[in-house]
């Protein structure tokens, strides 16, 4: 890791960035929803949202099985599993962490229990525990700092220091940290440090969205996620 960073003073607004991937995704812990979106403002999660890989049918896997009801999966059975995340934004690379193992997914109630009520020893642990492996990126124009978390272990292919710009692939997607199954957590802050970092509201530019994953896609030129959408980039460059 590099020593943190703090913002300069920045316009008021949210942040624009483009979506970090190509494909389809589907939206979860929207702040479209509620603030703050994963119910803490700990980590400057408080305008963060979560995207896991879908097929065409909005399905995250293709399989399921005995563990699907009553235990854990592979990671390696989610379509989210691998696929590139790209910058979503210009900027600069100022954190790298990678190594945290992914772990088995979790989709049934029987594995879900317990795993959340470990989460509090999880956060006691520090950010790598929560976070897994994840990039920082310094924002250009000083309009904050965009992390992105939970990647792939061994995937990460930036170093600190090195220029970025928007659609440049960063890592893979994984299920390291405090992840129930592959996906990738964005959000922007005000500072490189999570233990200390705010959240800065976001919105992204140029894709389409399915409500509730149904029904004719909606073009969006600027916007955020609802709970429960699929959407897919317009444009995985600018």
């Amino acid at each position: 890791m590099t020593e943190a960073h703090d913002s300069p003073s920045r316009a008021t607004g949210p942040v624009i960035l483009t979506l970090p991937f190509e494909g389809r995704w589907l939206a979860r812990n929207s702040p479209a929803r509620r603030l703050p979106s994963h119910g803490t403002d700990l980590l400057g999660e408080r305008y963060a949202i979560d995207f896991v890989g879908v097929d065409d049918a909005g399905r995250t896997a293709a399989a399921r099985d005995w563990g699907t009801f009553f235990g854990t999966e592979p990671a390696e059975r989610f379509f989210a599993f691998g696929r590139s995340i790209l910058a979503p934004a210009h900027g600069t690379v100022v954190q790298v962490h990678d190594g945290e193992p992914d772990h088995e997914a979790r989709r049934s109630q029987l594995s879900l229990l317990p795993y959340v009520l470990g989460q509090a020893a999880r956060l006691r642990q520090g950010v790598a525990a929560i976070a897994g492996n994840f990039v920082v990126l310094e924002l250009a124009d000083g309009a904050g700092f965009a992390a992105l978390v939970h990647l792939r272990a061994g995937s990460v292919r930036v170093n600190p220091g090195e220029r970025v710009v928007t659609g440049d692939p960063l890592a893979q997607c994984g299920n390291s940290g405090n992840s129930t199954q592959p996906h990738v957590h964005v959000q922007v802050m005000d500072s490189a440090d999570l233990t200390v970092a705010r959240g800065v509201p976001m919105a992204f530019r140029q894709y389409h969205e399915w409500p509730a994953g149904r029904g004719d896609p909606i073009p969006t030129d600027l916007g955020i996620p609802a709970q429960g959408a699929v959407v897919e980039s317009l444009s995985a460059s600018s």
